[in-house]
């Protein structure tokens, strides 16, 4: 049986400006996936998966982009990821996010 988890990484949190997920290490995971969902505001905002070796320092995966607009739900996979996940995001007006990454074995 394979091995899942999902982790909440922003409940219902806004933002005004860019910021980025705090660090999740998923080493053991064979697999991941974001799911962003924008329930409020009126504003969008752009999401870059980033990978890191230590937790501390930070590069963007694939440079792949990711829009969320108010009220919708965005997800895509990432792969080839190593030790540790976050999210960066540029923010245009106000967005209340929730985020979550699921993560497989």
């Amino acid at each position: 049986m394979r091995q899942s988890m999902t982790a909440v990484l922003e409940r219902d949190t806004e933002f005004q400006k860019d910021f980025e997920t705090e660090p999740y290490e998923v080493a053991w995971a064979g697999e991941a996936r974001w799911f962003v969902q924008h329930v409020g505001g009126d504003g969008t905002a752009r999401y870059v998966t980033q990978v890191s070796p230590d937790g501390i320092t930070w590069c963007d995966l694939d440079g792949d982009e990711h829009v969320a607009a108010p009220g919708a739900l965005v997800s895509w996979p990432a792969s080839g990821f190593g030790h540790w996940l976050r999210l960066r995001a540029v923010v245009e007006g106000t967005a209340v996010v929730r985020i979550h990454l699921a993560v497989k074995a």
